[in-house]
């Protein structure tokens, strides 16, 4: 048995939560991959894994066992990087995660730069507006925007998005422009329900120094943030939103910005990785060239 191979297929089998998908990510038949664990337990003497028809999950020693095989194997990395060309020319694939608007609109724009640099390095983006499982879903690092919850995840904070309040001029020319924010009492505006907890997302508005939030009447919810923008051009009320998302429109005129003087605090944009998976030298690259994206002035 290569102790070294059933390592590295039991923390993928942990991290993936299945022996067929980390078969595939290690080139193994399925086959040999339980038979690999087979051996390996009983190398060990110890049950690693409980397998059943739906879900595959660590015993106790199997969890403590995947705690010191994911540090071993980053230690090997290290080794082998300060001996190879990796940590200056790094390689391989990078699987990024990002929303749906985000990626679209900024990062995707911005990743010809990367790929230039980095020619060895193959980037896979995901794009979606849910709060994904990086471990589960092999992700290497996910962008997300907003204030942080998930203190298991190692951040590293890139920039502030300014937001602005808009709405389209047709629908200001029919509802009136709210100058106050007691006037919006009598507006819409377009619901967006988190993709990943279903609720409504108040507004936002900075007064006197403390922020408010507001809920306005709706006829119309969304839970992405293209389809938000793309009911707000339809005239369905106002939203909220990043500026890099209404840019175009609110240069066009199509969307007006409305209560720029409350507007609310600017989202943070962090990366995030899991704390106890190696900072491989793509992964690591990936982090240095975002963070140097945006310090540049705008």
């Amino acid at each position: 048995m290569d102790r070294f191979q059933a390592m590295q297929l039991f923390t993928r089998i942990v991290e993936l939560g299945s022996f067929s998908r980390a078969a595939e990510k290690l080139d193994l038949p399925r086959a040999s991959a339980t038979q690999i664990i087979k051996q390996l337990e009983a190398h060990l003497g110890v049950r690693l894994l409980q397998r059943t028809t739906r879900q595959v999950r660590t015993t106790l020693d199997g969890d403590a066992y995947y705690q010191r095989c994911v540090a071993i194997l980053a230690d090997i990395d290290d080794v082998e990087a300060s001996f190879t060309q990796a940590a200056s020319h790094p390689q391989g694939r990078l699987k990024v995660d990002a929303s749906v608007s985000f990626g679209r609109l900024v990062l995707i724009p911005a990743l010809p730069e990367f790929c230039a640099r980095y020619p060895r390095i193959t980037v896979d983006i995901s794009v979606t507006d849910r709060q994904i499982d990086l471990i589960r879903e092999g992700v290497d690092c996910v962008l997300r925007i907003g204030e942080l919850r998930d203190s298991s995840l190692v951040a590293r904070r890139l920039t502030s998005l300014q937001q602005v309040c808009c709405a389209s001029a047709a629908y200001l020319a029919r509802a009136g422009t709210p100058t106050r924010l007691a006037d919006l009492a009598h507006h819409q505006a377009v619901d967006y329900l988190s993709a990943s907890t279903g609720k409504s997302v108040p507004f936002e508005f900075r007064v006197a120094g403390k922020v408010e939030s507001l809920t306005l009447p709706h006829t119309l919810a969304v839970n992405n943030g293209d389809a938000y923008v793309a009911a707000c051009e339809a005239g369905f009320g106002l939203i909220q939103v990043p500026v890099y998302h209404v840019t175009r429109q609110l240069a066009a005129g199509t969307l007006v910005e409305v209560l720029p003087e409350f507007r609310a605090p600017p989202l943070p944009v962090n990366l995030l990785y899991p704390q106890n998976r190696h900072l491989s030298p793509r992964v690591r690259v990936f982090v240095d060239w975002l963070a140097e994206v945006f310090a540049r002035p705008t």
